[in-house]
């Protein structure tokens, strides 16, 4: 099944996406463009010079054999761990390991040939440093005393190497100051986190308000622009989209302004013709019926048969063309519609007497407080033809049920039965002018394909709509959703009458 999400969700999940290429994109270009003891020398040494420069000053001060101890202090103080390792990888002091090629390559770099100021030629120092007062060498990109940062691999860690100058007793020649840790940031001590995260929530959530309003007001158009065709869909072609917006959005919302009314145009214009021929075919049909009726008299037993069928045709095309008059009546009072509070219980127990004054044959569950807004002539002829839908195609088998309820100021009128129902592929085109499930239906167990268009053209002229549905496991419902209407006094009898239990 295709994941269906909202314009607005897919904005903000590819905006972030975006992000994430960024954030993989510069991770990549760091990785493969720049070396990081070079990206980080400058910042690490910037924190870690400090510390380092206080640790060498009290070496110098200590014998070799306390170095261990002084080490295992500042490494217990800081969180990462202290080394004193010649440039060959012979740990001289500290945690006794092997370190690995990565270190080794950097300690093989010559370090600067020139020691702090003050120690030029002291006790430990080769006689071949600059005497003092000579040119100092240039700084290689760091610190002055920061020789390079790595990180080595199984398992992963990362190595600060700084230019000690404590003398090597065995060797005579300068050491270095090795400062190791399992994380990047060496718990703070080589670079600190936290400022670059808060930059970067900052920038993302600065990112996330600018683009909220923008992406908001793009879905909240495109919103009202799918409701507006949704509701022209369903023939309402009153209803209009603003056209304030300048871009394309605004120039859509104009199409299909004017599309409404071209379409609003096309209907009511087919509405009227067929209203039109309805009723100029309404006399010459009563003309004929009558002239069948006076030529049934005058002709003898034999003929009879044939004027009585064609009597029977007649009656059957007037038929039509009546329900034909009430479909175009119906959509033609749309716009100019009085509306009225309709007491809903006594209306339907009325229409339902009038129908099928049988007993038994419905139940009604409408609470007698239930008041809807709409054309008490059109709301009783759409349940009227409901009812006798029902009848004709489900009256055996069963109880057809009435029922209402109200709810977020609408009204809900179901007509349910316990028949075959219509085949799921029907439903949706239910109420399109003379469309019958069954292609196979006669004259006899079915209509012309007009009784439920006249139920959804009485519905929506009273600002209401029309669902069909099937049942489970067997049946078919109806259900009618209007405004709630207003209380009011009536003459109107409340109680039951004969054929509603």
């Amino acid at each position: 099944m295709k994941l269906r999400l909202p314009l607005y969700a897919q904005f903000i999940i590819w905006f972030f996406l975006n992000l994430v290429l960024l954030a993989i994109c510069t991770v990549l270009v760091i990785r493969s463009e720049f070396r990081m003891d070079r990206m980080f020398s400058h910042f690490i040494g910037d924190r870690a010079e400090p510390v380092a420069e206080s640790l060498i000053s009290d070496l110098r001060s200590r014998p070799i054999p306390q170095w261990t101890d002084e080490l295992a202090r500042y490494s217990s103080i800081h969180g990462v761990q202290f080394l004193v390792a010649r440039n060959s990888g012979d740990v001289l002091a500290g945690p006794r390991t092997q370190l690995p090629d990565e270190v080794l390559q950097l300690l093989a770099r010559r370090p600067s040939n020139r020691p702090p100021r003050g120690l030029e030629g002291g006790e430990g120092f080769p006689s071949d440093f600059p005497p003092p007062g000579a040119p100092r060498p240039p700084r290689r990109g760091g610190p002055e005393g920061i020789l390079g940062f790595v990180r080595s691999s199984n398992p992963t860690r990362y190595w600060l190497a700084v230019n000690a100058f404590l003398p090597d007793p065995e060797q005579r020649r300068p050491t270095m100051l090795l400062i190791q840790s399992n994380q990047l940031s060496g718990g703070g001590f080589f670079f600190n986190y936290t400022p670059w995260l808060w930059a970067a929530s900052a920038v993302v959530i600065v990112s996330a308000l600018w683009w909220i309003p923008f992406v908001g007001s793009i879905t909240r158009s495109i919103g009202k622009l799918t409701a507006a065709t949704e509701r022209i869909a369903e023939g309402h072609f009153d209803d209009a989209v603003s056209e304030r917006r300048g871009d394309e959005l605004g120039r859509l919302g104009t199409a299909i302004n004017q599309m409404s009314t071209r379409l609003g145009g096309f209907v009511l214009g087919q509405k009227r013709f067929l209203g039109d021929i309805a009723h100029e075919l309404c006399s010459p049909l009563a003309r004929l019926e009558m002239a069948l009726g006076i030529l049934d008299q005058r002709l003898d037993a034999n003929a009879r048969e044939y004027v009585q069928d064609a009597r029977e045709e007649v009656r059957h095309m007037s038929g039509l063309v009546n329900e034909l008059l009430s479909f175009s009546k119906a959509g033609l009072r749309h716009r100019d519609l009085p509306m009225e509070s309709v007491h809903l219980r006594p209306l339907v127990e009325k229409t339902l007497a009038r129908e099928c004054p049988q007993a038994g044959r419905f139940t009604l569950e409408i609470p007698q407080e239930l008041h809807v807004l709409a054309s008490r002539d059109l709301l009783s002829r759409a349940i009227g033809n409901l009812v006798r839908n029902a009848l004709r195609y489900a009256g055996s088998a069963g109880p057809i049920a009435l029922s209402a309820e109200s709810s977020a100021g609408q009204v809900r009128l179901r007509i349910s039965d316990l028949g075959p129902g219509v085949p799921e592929d029907s439903l949706a085109r239910l109420g399109e002018p003379f469309y019958r499930p069954d292609a196979a239906r006669t004259r006899e167990d079915g209509g012309v394909g007009l009784g439920l268009a006249i139920v959804r053209s009485c519905i929506e002229a009273c600002q209401g709509s029309v669902q069909f549905r099937n049942r489970k496991p067997s049946g078919f419902e109806a259900e009618l959703t209007l405004k709630t209407g207003d209380a009011i006094d009536s003459d109107e009898s409340t109680g039951s009458v004969e054929g509603v239990s």
